[in-house]
């Protein structure tokens, strides 16, 4: 869990906006202290040194998080059990379709 920052305003367009002092990855989980999901990373703009990043909310009043801090969820998911290679079932045994031949040149 690294910290993201604190948000500054909720805006019109439904995100939150955060002011950090670093650049997280887009689609990253962000949380809060309790290590609830708040949202997603979606936009980073602003000065390089210290930039806003724009957070879409998955929460039903996300207003209540102005002026909390938030932070990056950095523990690895682990994949589902039960889940196996990406096997395709009966369609993974067919032959891959053949190229068509170009287009031929008139004139």
């Amino acid at each position: 869990m690294k910290r993201l920052g604190k948000v500054s305003h909720y805006a019109k367009q439904g995100l939150l906006i955060v002011r950090t002092n670093w650049v997280p990855s887009l689609n990253e989980s962000v949380v809060d202290k309790d290590l609830r999901p708040v949202g997603i990373v979606k936009d980073v703009f602003g000065p390089v040194d210290y930039p806003y990043v724009a957070v879409k909310p998955r929460v039903k009043d996300p207003e209540r998080y102005v002026g909390a801090l938030l932070y990056v969820d950095t523990r690895k998911k682990g994949k589902k059990p039960g889940k196996k290679g990406s096997a395709k079932g009966p369609r993974s045994s067919k032959k891959p379709k053949r190229s068509r031949p170009a287009p031929r040149r008139r004139g």
